[in-house]
């Protein structure tokens, strides 16, 4: 049950939702997946991004209100996967301030795109301005065709 869905976001409600989040013993028997897993597959879904192909790169396009470029972080694994990650931490109360309702999200965000195979992982850059992070991967250029190789033909 998430109690968020009723209003319910403070601290005492967030820690029960964790402890109800927390598989027993039966279901890891069952084969269910890690706490890891469902952690990073909740970060994947909570950062949405839009995609485009242009004629020489690609560009992914992701919503980041709120975050400076320290806390945004932007990596290429093994040759062809994008990883775009990072974390929106809560901010400190101040004395005598208490919060009436808490919507943003906070936590960590993390998203994986595999790029295609004319995608020049050599060639990225990233860049966040008014809370949309851009990342841009150049294309790499398109093979030559290879021309038709002449052979002699020589008489008997």
């Amino acid at each position: 049950m998430d109690f968020r869905i009723m209003g319910l976001d403070a601290p005492l409600f967030q820690a029960i939702q964790h402890m109800m989040d927390l598989p027993d013993d039966a279901e890891k028997a069952a084969g269910a997946p890690s706490r890891a897993y469902v952690r990073d597959a909740k970060a994947m879904a909570a950062t949405p991004a839009d995609i485009r192909e242009d004629p020489k790169s690609y560009v992914f396009i992701i919503d980041m209100p709120g975050l400076k470029s320290g806390d945004i972080k932007v990596q290429v694994e093994d040759d062809n996967v994008l990883l775009v990650s990072g974390e929106r931490k809560r901010e400190e109360e101040k004395e005598g301030a208490k919060y009436v309702r808490m919507e943003r999200r906070v936590g960590k965000f993390m998203r994986k795109f595999v790029l295609p195979e004319n995608a020049n992982t050599d060639a990225v850059s990233a860049m966040c301005q008014d809370g949309v992070l851009t990342v841009t991967v150049q294309k790499l250029p398109p093979p030559e065709p290879k021309k038709p190789k002449t052979i002699e033909v020589k008489i008997a």
